[in-house]
């Protein structure tokens, strides 16, 4: 675990940065950070100087030059860099969305099942997600879980999606997706 305390916008910058990182394997530029966490390309740059003097993000120059996380950035955010991670499928009001992928999914009240949530953790953009969108997660690799819910909140800053869930199911095969 790494000893690093990050304000909340460094969490959601270097959050960001990693997650656009994943989608496009090379650099990526301030600008693109700025619109999709909707702050000004200024406030990218000046935390980016923070970032990289705490050795979390190193700058590439040159018109394809931008930002890249560093294996410290991951241990900071807590999140396993693996070549390849297991599949978590998610679907947004039906559809399948390509360019995310499920790490983590907690049951948080399921005592109460009138009020059971889940928080689902993702790798990629939260952007297009809004409160009352519909969400399936799963089926997860090793027990088939699939979650349906609808979002009640999202967690910008540490990626996650808060569901109200409507309905779980398990084993789910993959050919069994709505």
């Amino acid at each position: 675990m790494s000893g690093i305390e990050l304000t909340a916008s460094q969490q959601t910058i270097l959050q960001e940065l990693v997650n656009s990182y994943r989608e496009s394997d090379s650099a990526v530029k301030g600008e693109r950070i700025a619109e999709e966490i909707d702050r000004s390309a200024g406030t990218i740059r000046n935390q980016m100087q923070s970032l990289k003097a705490l050795q979390l993000v190193e700058g590439v120059p040159g018109p394809k030059g931008g930002y890249k996380p560093t294996a410290k950035a991951y241990d900071a955010l807590q999140i396993q860099q693996m070549d390849r991670s297991a599949d978590v499928s998610l679907y947004h009001n039906g559809e399948y969305v390509e360019e995310a992928n499920v790490t983590e999914i907690n049951l948080t009240s399921v005592h109460h099942p009138e009020k059971c949530r889940a928080e689902i953790y993702l790798q990629g953009s939260m952007s297009d997600f809004e409160p009352g969108d519909t969400i399936t997660a799963g089926p997860t690799p090793s027990a088939g879980l699939q979650i349906i819910g609808t979002i009640d909140g999202k967690d910008e800053t540490n990626n996650v999606l808060v569901l109200v869930i409507d309905d779980m199911r398990a084993p789910v095969e993959e050919d069994e997706l709505e």
